[in-house]
């Protein structure tokens, strides 16, 4: 939700373009209608699970999974 705007990609909402379930979840559950959905991790600290030591310079699955770090071509 962005201001006044609202959207939602449930199908009630893209082909009725009416207010569902979902966005009323969201309203009811957080009390002032925004919700952060996919916030941005821009935290580089290290994973618990890290083990990029001993791998030279590939990375270790958290670090991928994270994005930490990227896999090499």
């Amino acid at each position: 939700m962005t201001g006044e705007l609202m959207a939602c990609t449930c199908p009630h909402h893209v082909h009725r373009n009416a207010y569902c379930k979902h966005m009323a979840a969201v309203e009811h559950a957080t009390g002032d209608g925004t919700l952060d959905a996919f916030p941005l991790d821009d935290d580089d600290t290290e994973p618990e699970d890290c083990d990029c030591d001993g791998l030279g310079d590939f990375p270790c699955w958290p670090c991928v999974r994270t994005g930490r770090k990227e896999l090499p071509n």
